[in-house]
């Protein structure tokens, strides 16, 4: 569980770090929004960075229940790059394509890089890979069928205020990740 514990860390020096930032009016300065170009870093810190303790506490519940059980597959160096690209990736995707439907409010969190974690399980296990070799889809009907996947967890999470998009573009990372074996380090 050394990199779950890390990626919990770091993540917790950050809710310190906002509550500090707040003190003198700049605890958003780790958010993501539009345009990314204002504030690049925010592509990372995001990922890490949560609203609040409770926020926190709800991502690193679902971090605890997939990060061990990825990491027992790969290296930290991939389980960090991981967490890192598929949180960022989900932040982008909710706060551009939030921002077609109306004004996109900033994306702060763990859970995109959760909800790729956890996809990563559902695709990328024997009974998936077994499953996925008899049917012999082909690539496009697999992304389909992925989407439909990510789509149908995103709703299990939907409520007031959740990131649904980044949600989404999480689970659909895992799970063709999985797929492939992206993290598989045998």
């Amino acid at each position: 569980m050394r990199a779950t514990i890390e990626t919990l860390a770091i993540a917790s020096l950050f809710v310190i770090a906002q509550a500090a930032l707040s003190v003198v009016g700049l605890a958003g300065m780790f958010a993501l929004s539009t345009p990314l170009s204002l504030a690049p870093w925010t592509v990372v810190t995001s990922v890490y960075a949560h609203g609040s303790i409770g926020h926190l506490l709800a991502n690193a519940i679902a971090l605890l229940l997939v990060g061990p059980l990825v990491e027992r597959r790969t290296t930290r160096l991939r389980f960090h790059a991981f967490v890192v690209t598929t949180g960022a990736l989900a932040g982008i995707a909710q706060v551009t394509l939030g921002g077609l439907l109306g004004p996109s409010p900033a994306v702060l969190g763990l859970s995109g890089a959760a909800f790729a974690l956890g996809g990563y399980l559902l695709a990328g296990n024997v009974v998936s890979a077994t499953l996925f070799d008899r049917l012999r889809l082909s690539a496009r009907a697999q992304f389909a069928l992925f989407g439909l996947a990510a789509l149908l967890l995103t709703a299990t999470t939907a409520a007031p205020g959740v990131a649904l998009i980044a949600h989404a573009v999480g689970a659909f990372s895992g799970l063709v990740a999985g797929r492939v074996g992206l993290l598989d380090a045998r």
